[in-house]
């Protein structure tokens, strides 16, 4: 009875596997490869023959940030669930597979998944493991697919990509699309902060210069004459039009406005909201 149920389990098994269409790169074809290394987004690639690829890429941003993408070649036709595991190579026999996560499967799009599970995809990864993807076959019904990312060859590009990680700029274009700079008392010279402000918005134009439209608009308080005032809001807005034509930006894409003392955001009648009027405003557009 016992070698009854033996066979009839592993005709079974049998059965499955070849009802499983396996997508893999082979140990001597897995090809890992960092496609962007920049200050503003680090790509991580996997080619997988037949497939598509595997993506993982992270941006600047405030809060570190990760996400897979698995790039196939034939997108969906219908929606359903993968489920991604963990899975031991041949050489560690006896060890378990143990389950990462599920994967929306969404018609016509690519999958993928957010920071917390792709990282561990890539802690896996690190230990010698091939993360696998399973779902059922939306062209054949008969059919269960298995993807796999190959392990072999990833640890000294995924320490590549954990370098270019570890200098991505702690901002995004978001955090300084809208800044305001204020100005110390009668004069074009920045506060403290607003120097700091302006310094990230350099650093971030050295690595993307390409911007569609830079508005600055200076103000004044009412502190002198109308016209004085006038002239020293165009002065603060030119000398920061100077600063971004100097980190590359096409200065036909910047355009530049003097308010003087009008448009006040605080009163005038005490030193503190005073300050608060003198200013300019950036605004930062891409395509």
């Amino acid at each position: 009875m016992k070698l009854l149920i033996t066979i009839l389990s592993l005709c079974l098994s049998a059965g499955v596997m070849a009802n499983m269409r396996h997508y893999k790169a082979s140990i001597e074809d897995s090809n890992w490869q960092v496609t962007e290394y920049t200050r503003l987004k680090c790509e991580l690639n996997h080619n997988i023959p037949g497939y598509g690829q595997a993506q993982f890429f992270t941006e600047a941003s405030k809060q570190l940030n990760l996400e897979f993408v698995l790039d196939m070649l034939r997108l969906p036709n219908n929606y359903d669930v993968a489920t991604i595991y963990s899975v031991p190579p041949s050489w560690m026999p006896g060890v378990m597979r143990k389950t990462i996560g599920q994967m929306d499967i969404r018609r016509q799009y690519d999958g993928d998944m957010p920071d917390v599970p792709a990282w561990e995809m890539l802690t896996e990864l690190e230990k010698g493991f091939w993360p696998t993807i399973y779902y059922q076959d939306w062209n054949n019904r008969h059919d269960k697919v298995a993807v796999s990312l190959n392990a072999s060859n990833f640890k000294p590009v995924y320490n590549e990509f954990a370098q270019c990680v570890s200098q991505l700029l702690p901002y995004s274009f978001d955090d300084i699309a809208y800044t305001v700079l204020s100005y110390r008392k009668n004069s074009s010279q920045l506060t403290k902060y607003a120097q700091k402000r302006l310094d990230m918005i350099g650093e971030y134009l050295k690595e993307d210069p390409e911007l569609e439209l830079v508005l600055l608009d200076g103000y004044t308080d009412s502190w002198g004459g109308s016209w004085l005032n006038e002239q020293l809001s165009l002065r603060r807005a030119n000398e920061v039009k100077d600063f971004f034509a100097a980190q590359g930006v096409d200065d036909s894409r910047i355009e530049i406005t003097g308010h003087g003392e009008k448009r006040h955001i605080s009163p005038n009648d005490n030193e503190i909201d005073r300050a608060k009027n003198r200013r300019v405003v950036i605004r930062l557009s891409k395509p």
